[in-house]
């Protein structure tokens, strides 16, 4: 199972909040991004909260890429 320290990855104002919710809540939630960088990730994609940030196929794309990049010894 996965596990995640909220508090490393969102503000503190939603670090105590249940999975549903930071799901649902603004970009901005999430540590490092600012309001402003929630406006410009709406405006260059639609994404307006966490899941639509996770879900946006750009996102998926780049993780895809990094998994595949597996240093070889």
């Amino acid at each position: 199972m996965a596990s995640i320290d909220l508090d490393k990855v969102l503000d503190k104002a939603w670090a105590d909040k249940g999975l549903p919710e930071i799901l649902s809540a603004p970009v901005a939630a999430l540590k490092g991004v600012s309001d402003r960088d929630g406006e410009l990730l709406q405006q260059a994609f639609g994404v307006k909260t966490v899941a639509d940030l996770a879900d946006l196929k750009y996102v998926r794309w780049a993780q895809a890429l990094a998994a595949l990049n597996v240093p070889t010894k």
